[in-house]
């Protein structure tokens, strides 16, 4: 007696018709079929990998110019800081003495370039206490036009009114200075916060 009915008989299409087998051509072009599907998820499998790496690199790239931009802006704050010394000097030392200095000089210089603006008006210079024989040594004795040196006594060091003719200029070196530390004296303030906020 065979066993045959006891075993499943793969023959037979569950819908009780015959199993098609396939030939040498169909099965080819199964393969290729498969070998396409399985080529395309790889394809996408490569471009996913590729995406991700791409967004690491980028986010380790961001990351590095933050780390730089970091170290760059606290070795600017501590160079900052280490020239408030020298600034204090420049502002309280060698500034003041420099702008007394060329004091005399920039007068004469301002009122020669108003007098080519006014050839012929009479010219006047209020200096300060004490200031106006330094000037009047320095003003050039051809002048067509006399130059009155005149001491005024609400101006302060470093201050000077120049006229020539209806138009006047007013010098005041002592203002300049104030401005030059006050903008020093800012500049190092916004380090120490930026050096407090780290």
């Amino acid at each position: 007696m065979s066993i045959a009915h006891l075993l499943e008989d793969f023959t037979l299409q569950t819908g009780g018709g015959k199993l098609h087998l396939l030939d040498e051509d169909a099965l080819e072009e199964q393969r290729l079929a498969s070998f396409e599907q399985g080529y395309s998820a790889g394809w996408e499998d490569a471009l996913q990998a590729q995406e991700q790496s791409r967004k690491q690199v980028s986010a380790e790239l961001a990351k590095s110019l933050e780390d730089m931009s970091f170290t760059y802006h606290e070795a600017v704050t501590r160079m900052t800081l280490s020239l408030e010394p020298m600034f204090n000097s420049l502002v309280n030392a060698v500034l003041p003495d420099t702008l007394d200095r060329g004091f005399a000089a920039r007068l004469v210089e301002q009122l020669s370039e108003m007098a080519q603006e006014q050839i012929g008006q009479p010219m006047q210079v209020f200096v300060p206490k004490g200031r106006a024989v330094e000037v009047q040594k320095l003003i050039p004795p051809n002048l067509s036009t006399a130059v009155k040196v005149i001491e005024d006594p609400s101006l302060e060091a470093g201050q000077a009114r120049l006229q020539v003719g209806v138009t006047q200029r007013e010098v005041d070196t002592d203002g300049l200075l104030a401005s030059v530390a006050g903008a020093f004296d800012a500049y190092v303030f916004e380090a120490k916060e930026a050096m407090s906020n780290e």
